[in-house]
């Protein structure tokens, strides 16, 4: 089919923020788009994908002084440093935008002086809480223990005259789409999460510009203001493929326009499906078809941030791992809804388990005993056996269900379903035990007919894996000697070439690693930087590295022995309504599930905690709080200034365990 005459299919990314280098965590959106993008080509679409960078702001502003640069230098070093991690991370984008980017600044301009002049945008002054890292101006009511609602940081009184956008004029037309379009914000639970707190309580009008610094787009008609991020950054959807807000846009625009998908993290929804969806509303635009609030990806002590010291990064993941090890962890590791865990520990196992000996020893074992026993030569005898059309079936309906799930986003699933494929090809083995066979000249027939069953499968399922390990996906083709099938033709089982040839020496894919000395490299790391002050996100040096506390009675052993300390996990988490400190979780230890209450929600957003495996208290007695049953308590620290952070087990642990 040519290029055409297929059906376009537009995904972007969220663009990254140029404040530092992008860890793991924000490596993951990009390696999930990209492989949804190279899924939809292989269903035919022709396919435009887009990322790139956000660059303006205050908190560029203030790390370039801290630097000793101007700020177009700063975002220039770390818009290319974001550019060589996707790069690296073998991500297949069509344009990587920068909002520093003439054109891009020329129609925030025109879309700026557009809104003024049909009344959507109007000045006027600003009083109230600011939150720099955020950028987010926030009413006293919003603010969660005279913190920010969004990162739980500082916030300070800013006053300055400001333009503002109407968006209560937009609600309601809003809200009626949300209902009539299901498929709209996915998934939906970030849906409800939108409707029932932000826009049916009522919008409040958005500031849009500020002149409390300059580093911005100024607005064409009064300078000395420059227009505020979110109207800048959420623009680059439209003006990276020829937007014109004069109507003369390009032909790439009208072709691509509505999106298919924007795939963002969930800590910036609220923007993408509430103030997005307004913009183009205001602008005369259709909205985009779909925006997918994926989850987070955390370490085991909680969400990245340099100030933890917690960060990992895709490059040096990729050291250890390699580029496809560190694809197949962070988009199998992630589940649909709920936040996803990384640690050196579980990268490891999952290397050794399933890249290491299911897939790679798999191929190995295939290639070997074709050599072996047929000088390389694959052949169909087509002397069948029962356990033959077990296989195939198995093979064919991975295929289907993988493809499936890809169209529902539900990308670890699919991956899980073609790892099926290579989990029953080695059973299969097991089943048939080729050696065995190659010891009867009589069964030659049945040997080259398992051998020739088993690199079908491989072949199908290194097809299906090259949106996801695109690198491992050609290197296991190569070595079978055949080519990728297309998505048509791994649905068909039996069309690997009889007579084909494989490689002679086959290439070890994936080695074993010892977690003890990977362990002990990754401390090596650390060394240089532990005579380095740490610095938090906003740049500043933390000041206190310990803290005393008020020391308690001593106690004896016996009164220790009588607490119970176990590892539940956190299934359910929800904000209590009657209270501003609450948050009730439901927490599986061992065969039972509790309700726990824990006055943690300045610090943990309920969607955060599911999935956490936390340190619990289980022998308190129950008791009530805000009308509510609390059965254990949740052990957290809580440092100097009363910020806290949930006490999670360094390793895998089991629900149940005992602490002691």
């Amino acid at each position: 089919m040519c290029k055409k005459c297929k059906k376009p299919y537009y995904i972007s990314t969220a663009i990254a923020y140029t404040s530092g280098k992008p860890h793991i965590g924000n490596t993951y959106e990009i390696v999930l788009a990209d492989a949804i993008a190279r899924y939809k080509r292989e269903q035919g679409y022709d396919v435009y994908f887009q990322t790139g960078t956000d660059e303006h702001g205050q908190k560029i502003e203030l790390k370039a002084q801290a630097a000793g640069v101007t700020p177009k230098q700063y975002v220039d070093e770390v818009a290319g440093e974001v550019k060589r991690i996707w790069d690296l991370m073998d991500t297949s984008y069509d344009k990587f935008v920068r909002t520093t980017d003439e054109y891009h600044e020329k129609q925030i301009q025109k879309i700026f002086k557009k809104l003024c002049d049909q009344g959507d945008i109007y000045k006027g002054n600003y009083e109230g809480l600011y939150c720099t890292p955020c950028e987010s101006f926030w009413t006293a009511s919003q603010i969660v223990d005279g913190k920010c609602p969004d990162c739980g940081g500082p916030v300070e009184p800013a006053k300055e005259e400001a333009y503002f956008f109407r968006m209560s004029k937009y609600a309601p037309k809003l809200i009626e789409y949300i209902n009539s379009h299901p498929e709209f914000i996915q998934p939906v639970s970030r849906k409800n999460e939108m409707m029932n707190n932000f826009l049916l309580p009522g919008l409040q009008d958005l500031c849009v510009s500020r002149t409390s610094f300059t580093w911005g787009i100024p607005v064409a008609e009064d300078p000395k203001h420059v227009t505020y991020v979110w109207l800048d950054a959420l623009s680059n959807y439209i003006t990276g493929i020829g937007y014109d807000c004069d109507g003369v846009n390009a032909e790439m625009f009208d072709k691509y326009w509505p999106a298919d998908l924007h795939l963002i993290g969930k800590d910036i929804i609220r923007f993408h499906t509430i103030y997005w969806p307004i913009f183009l509303m205001a602008l005369g635009l259709p909205l985009p078809k779909q925006i997918f609030g994926h989850p987070w990806l955390l370490q085991g002590d909680g969400k990245m941030s340099k100030s933890k010291g917690n960060v990992l990064y895709a490059d040096t993941l990729a050291e250890f791992f390699g580029v496809d090890a560190v694809r197949y962890f962070v988009l199998h590791e992630m589940p649909f809804e709920n936040d996803g865990v990384i640690s050196w520990e579980l990268m490891v196992e999952r290397m050794n388990s399933d890249l290491a000996n299911i897939l790679g020893n798999l191929v190995k074992r295939t290639v070997s005993m074709t050599n072996q026993y047929f000088g390389g030569t694959v052949e169909n005898r087509k002397a069948y056996e029962p356990v033959d059309e077990d296989l195939k079936q198995t093979v064919l309906e991975a295929v289907k269900k993988a493809d499936e799930k890809m169209d529902k986003l539900r990308v670890a699933d699919a991956i899980t379903e073609i790892f099926n494929i290579f989990r029953r090809s080695n059973k299969y083995i097991d089943e048939t035990t080729p050696w065995t066979l190659a010891k009867d000249e009589e069964k030659k027939d049945r040997l080259a007919t398992v051998l020739y069953h088993l690199a079908e499968a491989i072949t199908i399922g290194a097809s299906m894996l090259s949106s996801f390990m695109p690198e491992t996906s050609e290197k296991i083709l190569a070595q079978l000697g055949t080519q990728k099938r297309s998505l048509a033709e791994m649905k068909e089982f039996g069309l690997y070439p009889d007579g084909n040839k494989v490689v002679g020496n086959p290439e070890i894919l994936f080695a074993r690693l010892d977690i003890k000395k990977v362990l002990e490299q990754v401390e090596a790391l650390k060394e240089p930087e532990a005579e380095e002050n740490i610095e938090n996100e906003s740049g500043a040096q933390a000041e206190d590295a310990v803290m005393d506390v008020e020391k308690k009675p001593e106690i004896t052993y016996d009164d220790f022995d009588r607490l119970q300390f176990q590892i539940g996990e956190i299934v359910k988490c929800e904000a209590v309504a009657k209270s501003k400190k609450l948050l009730c979780s439901q927490v599986k230890i061992g065969s039972e599930t509790r309700q726990i209450l824990s006055g943690i929600k300045a610090w943990y957003k309920p969607e955060e905690m599911v999935g956490k495996k936390v340190m619990v208290v289980t022998n308190l007695k129950p008791a009530k709080l805000a009308g509510m049953v609390s059965e254990g308590m949740i052990l957290c620290a809580e440092d100097d200034e009363g910020n806290l952070a949930l006490m999670t087990p360094e390793k895998v642990m089991k629900s149940g365990s005992e602490v002691r």
